[in-house]
């Protein structure tokens, strides 16, 4: 008799967490592709590419020193998602950068980043976790609305006139 083949282990499941920075080298390519994307999607703001938002904050205010975290999902050496957060206050974080690579979406590896930056708030004791997502991210408004995150803005409003969405979440 031989042995049944096991069906190979989901890639959100198999992937390394490592904490790192958002200036490692390694996390370039995700930032990189972040970037491109922000820039095709939103274009320029007064001017501005949009992808200047990522440059908005130093690397240090994701650092567990300053009360932050960044992460990535790697996966045989490459980066596949990560993201981020910051310390708001003493109970709240902001996360930010959440990003899935375009070859690897819709194989659960945002869940994956959003419940690793949940634990790690919690673990530290935050109790709220605070987000905004563009207007046009529909598909990162559904995952926030189905991992428990509750709307700022009105779901069925005009997303383009608020601009940034926000939700927020109880730990």
């Amino acid at each position: 008799m031989q042995p049944i083949p096991q069906p190979p282990t989901p890639l959100a499941d198999r992937a390394t967490v490592v904490v790192t920075r958002p200036d490692d080298p390694l996390a370039a390519p995700l930032v990189e592709e972040l970037s491109r994307e922000y820039d095709e999607r939103y274009g320029l703001n007064d001017g501005i590419p949009s992808s200047a938002e990522l440059s908005r904050y130093p690397a240090e205010r994701f650092t567990e020193e300053e009360g932050g975290t960044f992460l990535l999902l790697v996966d045989d050496g490459r980066p596949v998602a990560g993201g981020a957060f910051m310390r708001e206050d003493d109970t709240t974080v902001e996360i930010k950068r959440v990003w899935t690579h375009s070859g690897f979406r819709r194989q659960g590896l945002a869940r994956r980043v959003m419940a690793e930056l949940e634990r790690e708030a919690a673990r530290r004791g935050i109790r709220t976790v605070v987000l905004t997502t563009g207007a046009r991210q529909p598909e990162a408004v559904a995952l926030y609305l189905a991992l428990g995150y509750s709307p700022l803005f009105d779901l069925d409003g005009d997303w383009e006139q608020v601009s940034y969405l926000g939700f927020r979440k109880e730990l």
